[in-house]
């Protein structure tokens, strides 16, 4: 059996791919950062193991922290760190599944790929003396729990643990509709701290293989890379990020209006951009919660989440945090077609309705391939 050890020089590229897939969420990479470094102080060993070389019987559940991006930015890193080695939420979940199931964890995946939900899962993986899936549901940041490839092919959410960090734990062990777990956990860690953690999609090794989304741990950390040579070597970072990722520039340009919230444990933005550059004379309007979820450019729908709308800095092609927007920012905005696993669950309209438009305040919008939207 294959695995990949990481190592502390995976550190600063890996976080750099992340926070550019992030898609503006997934948390924040400082943070990410000092838990990964954490990890490597006390020596804890962090391995990851292809999706194909899982055994099918084994028992596999994935999870991450719940909580807004901007809430999360505004810890003590320092306090939050040392108070996990004590009492780490994300652990209780776990434990709470393995009794609810009745069974031991052999693995664990992240739900997505972000600055601080693969980081933590990998700090999971080690704290249990097991590896992380090197894969996840999204192949990006996702603002709910229901938004994952595993809903798609048949793997449900539930049951699903809930800890927050005022010490409640709940079980959501059944649910009428896609949404309604990731609702009650919402609800939960906005009464509880404003941030918890959470465990689900319990499945076996044969149905992580048919509905992750594979190697995108390592994918992130090529892409970091990638980018870190580019800034070595004088090249243009944007085109580094654009070939490594197999994207394509969708905007470049300065935000000229902004407003932004803290609802619900989502942090919503509506950005609008003035076109620079190659467009000039252009403006886009972008809609995020936590991640970007959909891209007009002249006043014509261009992408749909889950494809992947990653903001990147016009300068260093550092990845943007959704919180870290502002009147005056110069961004570059580059997509990628979301893995066809998302898309085939796509095509069932109760999946379809748990990713849909009246998700982010747009009952108007349903997926739409960029391709499709492109040739339009």
């Amino acid at each position: 059996m294959r695995k990949y050890v990481f190592t502390a020089s995976d550190i600063e590229p890996l976080l750099e791919g992340l926070a550019i897939v992030g898609t503006g969420g997934g948390g924040s990479p400082k943070l990410g950062k000092a838990i990964l470094e954490n990890e490597f102080s006390i020596k804890r060993e962090i391995t990851l193991i292809d999706p194909q070389d899982v055994p099918d019987d084994a028992f596999v559940i994935s999870g991450g922290i719940m909580g807004s991006v901007s809430i999360l930015d505004r810890m003590d890193t320092g306090k939050l760190i040392k108070g996990w080695e004590k009492k780490f939420e994300l652990m209780e979940a776990a434990k709470a599944m393995s009794d609810y199931k009745g069974k031991e964890i052999d693995y664990v995946v992240p739900f997505e790929v972000g600055g601080l939900n693969t980081p933590v899962i990998l700090s999971l993986a080690a704290r249990m003396g097991i590896s992380t899936i090197d894969g996840d549901s999204v192949g990006r940041s996702a603002p709910e729990t229901q938004m994952a490839s595993f809903l798609g092919h048949g793997i449900s959410l539930v049951p699903m643990p809930l800890v927050d960090t005022m010490g409640n734990t709940i079980i959501v062990s059944e649910q009428n509709k896609p949404t309604f777990a990731d609702e009650i956990g919402r609800w939960m860690v906005t009464r509880g701290g404003g941030m918890g953690a959470n465990s689900h999609y319990p499945m076996s090794g044969a149905e992580l293989k048919r509905s992750v989304i594979p190697n995108t741990i390592t994918g992130a950390i090529k892409i970091g890379r990638s980018l870190m040579k580019a800034r070595k070597e004088g090249n243009d970072p944007i085109s580094a990020v654009i070939g490594q990722l197999g994207g394509i520039k969708l905007f470049q340009g300065r935000v000229e209006k902004l407003q932004g919230e803290d609802k619900g444990g989502f942090y919503i933005t509506n950005v609008k951009l003035k076109g620079s550059a190659d467009f000039a004379g252009r403006e886009a309007k972008l809609v995020i919660k936590n991640e970007t979820m959909a891209l007009w450019i002249d006043g014509k729908l261009r992408t749909v989440f889950p494809d992947l709308v990653c903001m990147l800095d016009e300068k260093d092609g550092s990845g943007i945090l959704s919180t870290d927007i502002e009147d005056g920012r110069d961004m570059v905005l580059v997509g990628q077609p979301c893995h066809d696993r998302l898309r085939t669950g796509l095509k069932n309209p109760e999946i379809a309705e748990a990713f849909g438009g009246s998700r982010y305040g747009h009952p108007e919008i349903s997926f739409i391939p960029m391709e499709e939207l492109s040739k339009a």
